[in-house]
């Protein structure tokens, strides 16, 4: 029998991969750092950074409630009757009766039977994903999902990894519907399968071609869940997200979203089947064993849908930014994306400069989001803008007119 050699013993630490790791700090000593910079106010469009005032050209505030009056004063009322928070989760003591509201006016809003609450937007696909997905079932998800997306297809592949060796996750390539026949043809004809994509697809602003993939589903008996993090309160009838945008209300059988964005709060949601969710309600881990949302967000998220629904002219002004932006950055010479949302992407296709002119922008008084590998594949690197129903028109003037110097400077344009 053949010996083998004995293997050296070689001792490695846990951290050394934290302290070898210097990529951050090699960039913020050439000073054009992006990430993390402390916000020390905010009127919405307008921000407080480093004690200037900065035009805030990033953030998911789409409608700018998080600065509206009234979404404030119920968030503090509701501190003043509930307290800070529920101390327990929604499956034992954690469920007021504004828990129980929201769920109701949502799934009213969005067309479906019921609703779920859970805590955050990232929490929320892995308290659906992994609980319908299970062994001999299927998963097929686009490749740009979110990460939270990504998120939830990993834990049910973990779970079904124990009772089963066969991946039971399929990802197919972005937007391509003949990919996505092609692989769900192959799946057996008998096994249950959740194809799953962004409504509005974060990082492009790109809106899913949903007619097709429901054609696909009810081909292949499918079923389709969409999460509309960023097409709720932006697309759609009076804001109602993706489905609503194509009047496939009735077809698309989940709808995910969250509170972080244009409900101006902080949790996620479900909507659909009242069966589907109370089947969720009593067996997804993420919801039974988290503390539920705290009063002031459910709170701060039912002011926010009052007034998207007594204030639709307030999509048509998000609306009209994005629009205005959009064609004012191809104007002057930048490539920018087509879809019509309120994220409004500039590729650059550099990290240098892309870090380069995250900073230039940042000292003309404008913020927005550097998005570098590996968020991004090579030849897409890009600052990535976003917009509010609040920001006005000298706002949006400001933000060209940096954009218009920053890229002369840097021979973008």
């Amino acid at each position: 029998m053949k010996v083998l050699p004995k293997r050296k013993e070689i001792q490695l630490d846990l951290f050394d991969k934290c302290y070898a790791f210097t990529r951050a700090d090699e960039t913020r000593a050439k000073g054009y750092y992006p990430y993390f910079h402390p916000i020390e106010g905010s009127e919405g469009p307008v921000v407080t950074i480093e004690g200037r005032r900065i035009i805030m050209a990033g953030s998911n505030n789409y409608l700018g409630l998080t600065a509206h009056p009234k979404v404030k004063e119920a968030a503090i009322n509701a501190i003043k009757k509930y307290g800070s928070g529920c101390s327990g989760s929604r499956y034992l003591t954690g469920t007021l009766d504004l828990h129980v509201e929201l769920e109701h006016r949502l799934a009213k809003f969005l067309g479906k039977e019921a609703c779920l609450l859970y805590s955050t937007g990232f929490q929320t696909a892995q308290g659906i994903i992994p609980v319908l997905v299970q062994k001999g079932e299927y998963v097929i998800s686009d490749k740009d999902n979110h990460a939270s997306i990504v998120a939830g297809t990993l834990v049910a592949a973990g779970m079904n990894s124990f009772v089963s060796d066969e991946p039971n996750i399929i990802r197919y390539k972005h937007g391509d519907m003949e990919h996505l026949e092609s692989v769900i043809s192959k799946l057996p004809v008998d096994a249950g399968k959740l194809i799953v994509t962004d409504g509005v697809f974060s990082t492009s602003g790109e809106i899913v071609d949903l007619p097709s993939i429901i054609t696909i589903a009810r081909k292949y008996n499918a079923r389709v869940m969409v999460d509309d993090a960023h097409a709720i309160g932006v697309i759609g009838k009076g804001g109602r997200g993706t489905a609503s945008h194509f009047n496939l209300v009735n077809e698309c059988d989940l709808t995910m979203g969250t509170f972080s964005k244009t409900f101006a709060s902080l949790g996620g949601f479900v909507v659909g089947d009242y069966k589907v969710i109370d089947y969720l309600k009593h067996n997804a881990p993420a919801l039974i064993f988290s503390a539920s949302p705290t009063p002031a967000s459910v709170a701060a998220a039912l002011a926010a849908l009052d007034i998207l629904e007594s204030q639709p002219e307030l999509i048509d002004k998000l609306m009209y930014n994005a629009r205005t932006m959009r064609k004012g950055l191809r104007e002057m010479g930048y490539t920018v994306t087509d879809h019509d949302s309120a994220v409004v992407p500039v590729i650059i296709g550099d990290t240098e400069k892309v870090l380069r002119m995250w900073k230039a922008l940042f000292d003309e008084g404008v913020f927005v989001n550097a998005f570098i590998r590996p968020g991004v594949p090579p030849g897409l690197e890009m600052l990535r803008t976003s917009y509010m129903a609040t920001h006005e028109d000298h706002h949006l003037q400001q933000i060209l007119d940096a954009f218009k110097k920053v890229g002369k400077k840097e021979g973008v344009i």
